[in-house]
């Protein structure tokens, strides 16, 4: 079996991290009946009392979890929600040793948490690193949390994820980043998120793209489907809380937070769980991303209610499948059928069958349009165990060129700000930081679209080698 380790970056990705860590012990406490440590739960816990392996100190159900540490690295510069998490149902799950903090914070600037925090910082960091990792037996694949338009999240995140690759070259590097609204109160988010782009695009092996402004579409259509006459919220929704049964009061993003942890379930269920057809995570960045700088996947979860626990009456199955290419499952706004499919991942849980799979497929794949060069391109993988309360569920990963429209809007509120030479002083003025940076990384986003307008530009054609070739090199 092996192990992954979450590094949560920023306040966005300790709370997202939060989310996640709370939802999936609740869905091992539903499967592991009598809290014994197992396979499932070693992917992302050590048992840190070797006496305890028959269920003894591991009740997950009652919440005694004092033997199990999860295998994560939390790292703030604001002490707030680490010091919240120290102090929440979570606080036996972490120690002081896995937590990285300062007090000042990186005021909303990306090179505050790059050039300074990450010269800081780095040995701490990378020490707390290698010993999680020591800690695993067969570490497969680390997954960074964080948001892009802070300081923190998008400076510092993105100088951990560098330091990964130096450090842990053999480790799969996959990054869960949420994107600024059009609309975000963050005056700086555009230089924040641009100068975050460039290292993304030269240090991820996956990267999944989340927009602020799709999760509260999402959660908006979530509640719209609660108040309707065929739905119920459960007492223990994961939309309005996992501790309802504590009467935690409910902090205004931990709905948006929850969509997200909901993907990293979903990602992470043929790594924990069996299946007729499990997909190991290195055959996602073998199948979906077929060169090394087009590594976004635009990712769609489906059905919405198994988000929010909602008791709804099932629908027929292939509705699941066709939910999953709606915009309106995304999350990030963006339209893959205009634009191009370069691969596919359908990862479904719970009671779903291979040919029902197969079905869809083929079904499907008309509406789709394929690069010409893999039009068989997709990759599947069936988990037996379904979301908690719920009989299946989908996660779809696809690779396609509509992630440009995203990058280019950012790119352009950048220049808007840039133009104008607005808050660049505040950048220029820490240590190390140049006026270069914001050119190079200005360079390497166009760069980025323009490779993917050179793949739609062949959407039709049948051409097997000319964009290939063109965007290898």
């Amino acid at each position: 079996m092996t192990q992954s380790v979450v590094v949560q970056v920023g306040q966005c990705g300790n709370q997202i991290g939060c989310r996640f860590w709370n939802l999936v012990l609740r869905e091992h406490a539903n499967i592991n009946k009598k809290g014994i440590y197992d396979e499932a739960l070693s992917n992302f816990f050590r048992n840190v009392d070797t006496r305890y392996t028959d269920g003894g100190g591991i009740d997950l159900n009652k919440g005694l979890i004092r033997t199990l540490k999860a295998r994560a690295v939390l790292i703030d510069m604001e002490e707030g929600v680490l010091n919240e998490l120290l102090q929440g149902p979570l606080r036996d799950v972490f120690d002081n040793k896995q937590l990285i903090s300062d007090v000042s914070g990186s005021g909303n600037n990306w090179a505050v948490g790059y050039k300074q925090y990450g010269k800081q910082y780095r040995d701490q960091i990378v020490d707390t690193l290698r010993k999680t990792a020591e800690h695993c037996d067969s570490l497969q694949c680390f997954f960074l949390i964080h948001s892009m338009g802070g300081g923190t999240g998008s400076g510092l995140g993105t100088f951990v994820l560098s330091l990964l690759q130096d450090e842990f070259p053999e480790v799969y590097r996959f990054v869960t980043s949420v994107y600024p609204s059009a609309e975000d109160d963050v005056i700086t988010s555009p230089y924040n998120s641009v100068l975050a782009m460039k290292e993304l695009t030269e240090h991820a092996d996956c990267v999944l793209p989340i927009e602020n402004q799709s999760l509260v579409d999402i959660v908006n259509k979530i509640q719209q489907m609660a108040s309707g006459k065929m739905a119920s919220v459960k007492m223990k929704s994961t939309l309005i809380s996992s501790q309802s049964e504590a009467k935690r009061q409910e902090k205004p993003f931990d709905a948006m937070n929850n969509i997200v942890a909901n993907l990293l379930l979903n990602l992470t269920s043929s790594s924990r769980f069996e299946g007729s057809l499990n997909m190991d995570l290195n055959e996602i960045t073998m199948n979906l991303v077929p060169f090394p700088r087009l590594h976004y996947l635009v990712s769609s979860l489906t059905p919405l209610y198994t988000l929010a626990d909602l008791n709804i009456p099932t629908r027929r199955l292939d509705q699941m499948f066709t939910d999953a290419f709606s915009k309106d499952h995304q999350l990030m706004h963006a339209d893959p059928k205009h634009n191009l499919y370069l691969a596919c991942a359908l990862m479904v849980r719970g009671n779903v069958q291979i040919s029902d799979l197969r079905r869809n497929i083929e079904r499907l794949k008309p509406s789709l349009p394929f690069v010409s060069w893999n039009r068989e391109g997709w990759k599947t993988s069936l988990c037996s165990i379904p979301p908690v309360g719920h009989t299946h569920s989908l996660l779809a990963l696809a690779n396609n060129t509509c992630v440009k429209s995203t990058f280019t809007d950012l790119k352009d509120r950048f220049v808007k700000l840039y133009k104008k030479k607005a808050h660049i002083h505040h950048y220029l003025h820490v240590d190390g930081m140049e006026q270069i940076c914001f050119t190079e990384a200005t360079n390497s986003l166009t760069s980025l679209i323009e490779e993917y307008n050179e793949l739609d530009a062949t959407k039709g054609q049948i051409i097997n080698n000319v964009p290939r070739l063109s965007i290898a090199t």
